[in-house]
């Protein structure tokens, strides 16, 4: 692990050391793990974007999925 300074404004201080109270960790742990998140979501965002930009340039034609239709049946 790398340590590291950040600039924060008080009153976001103040909320995170209250709520990595409430859970019962370290500030730098509640930190770590917000940042994980927020990665996460924007890797997940991006991924959603390259999805739609990819059926925007190539839309799904009429009956493309259909030859699937059968296999969704149970029975």
């Amino acid at each position: 692990m790398k340590v590291i300074q950040v600039t924060i404004e008080e009153d976001l201080l103040q909320k995170v050391d209250h709520i990595a109270h409430q859970q019962n960790v370290a500030r730098s742990h509640f930190i770590r793990n917000a940042l994980e998140n927020a990665v996460r979501q924007l890797e997940i965002r991006i991924l959603e974007q390259k999805q739609a930009e990819g059926y925007r340039r190539f839309p799904v034609e009429q009956g493309e999925f259909e030859i699937w239709e059968s296999e969704q049946e149970w029975g």
